[in-house]
C-alpha cells in the first residue's frame, strides 16, 4: 500500500504551521514533508514530529530569494559559494529533524545564462551537495518541474533530469518524480514510471489541471497507485496539492489508505 506523507506547505493552511503537525497525525498521515523549515527553530519541528510520531520525509535546500521570486541557487552561475552554505544549513536541519531526503532546486537562469554554463553550474554543485550529504545517509533528490507553473526553471523533464544524474555520477543522488509536473510536461505517466523507477528517490503527486487532491482532474490515480505498489516502489509519496477546499473535506481520496478526515 503506498505511504502518503502530508506536504504541510500545502495542506492544513487553516492552522497555524507549527499546529498542522498534530492534525496531520490525527487524520492518519504517517510521514510529512515541506518546502522549507528555516523559518522555525529545528528543535521546535522536532518536537512537533516527536510529540505526533511522524517522520520528517522530505523538506528543500534553500531556494534563494523565494519572495523575489528565485527558485534554487543549484543552476547559477555566481552564486556557488551561497549554494555551498546553503547545503550547510539543510544539512544540519536534516540531522536534528532526522530527515533522510533533501530536494536541491535547480533554480531559473535566465536568458542571459548561456545553457551549457548552467548545466556545468549544475552538475558540479550536486556533486559537492551529494558529497556532503551521502556521509550522513541523505538522498540528494533533483526535480523536473513544469514551464506553466515555473517558467525558466532549468530541470525542464525527465529525460533530462536522467542526463543530470548520469553526469553527477553519485549513488545518493535520485529523482523527485512529481506525477503533477510530469503530466503537465510530459504525459504518459504509467511508461514513464516504469522506465524510471530505479532513479526515483521520492514521489509527489496532485491531479492537473488545477493541482488539486489525487480525486479532482484529469489522471486516474488510484491506477497509478497500484502500479507503483507493482512496481515494487516502497518509498514515500508527498501529497503536494492545494486543497479544493479545506484540507479535511478533500481526503475521501486517502480514505482507502488510511487516512481521512479526523473532525
Amino acid at each position: 500500500m503506498p505511504r502518503f506523507a502530508a506536504n504541510l506547505s500545502m495542506l492544513f493552511q487553516e492552522r497555524d504551521f507549527l499546529d498542522r503537525f498534530a492534525v496531520a497525525a490525527a487524520c492518519g498521515f504517517r510521514g510529512v514533508e515541506f518546502l522549507f523549515p528555516y523559518e522555525w527553530p529545528a528543535a521546535e519541528i522536532r518536537a512537533r514530529l516527536d510529540e505526533n510520531g511522524l517522520e520528517q520525509v522530505l523538506f528543500n535546500l534553500p531556494p534563494g530569494d523565494w519572495a523575489a521570486g528565485e527558485r534554487g541557487l543549484a543552476a547559477l552561475p555566481g552564486r556557488e559559494r551561497e549554494f555551498a552554505d546553503s547545503v550547510e544549513l539543510a544539512l544540519d536541519y536534516a540531522t536534528a529533524l532526522d530527515c533522510r531526503r533533501l530536494h536541491v532546486m535547480a533554480g531559473c537562469p535566465g536568458p542571459d545564462v548561456d545553457p551549457r554554463d548552467a548545466m556545468a553550474t549544475y552538475v558540479a554543485n550536486l556533486r559537492l551537495a551529494a558529497d556532503r550529504l551521502e556521509p550522513h545517509g541523505i538522498t540528494m533528490l533533483v526535480e523536473p518541474i513544469n514551464q506553466r507553473d515555473v517558467p525558466g526553471y532549468f530541470l525542464r523533464d525527465s529525460a533530462m533530469a536522467q542526463r543530470v544524474l548520469d553526469a553527477v555520477g553519485r549513488s545518493c543522488a535520485k529523482l523527485q518524480f512529481d506525477l503533477y509536473h510530469a503530466q503537465v510536461s510530459e504525459g504518459d505517466l504509467c511508461m514513464r514510471l516504469r522506465n524510471l523507477m530505479p532513479l526515483i528517490g521520492h514521489m509527489q503527486v496532485a491531479n492537473p489541471p488545477d493541482r488539486r487532491e489525487p480525486s479532482e482532474g484529469e489522471v486516474n490515480f488510484p491506477y497509478l497507485f497500484a502500479l507503483t505498489d507493482a512496481l515494487g516502489y516502497e518509498g514515500w509519496i508527498g501529497c503536494e496539492y492545494r486543497p479544493a477546499g479545506t484540507t479535511e473535506d478533500g481526503l475521501g481520496w486517502a480514505e482507502p489508505y488510511g487516512i481521512s478526515a479526523c473532525r
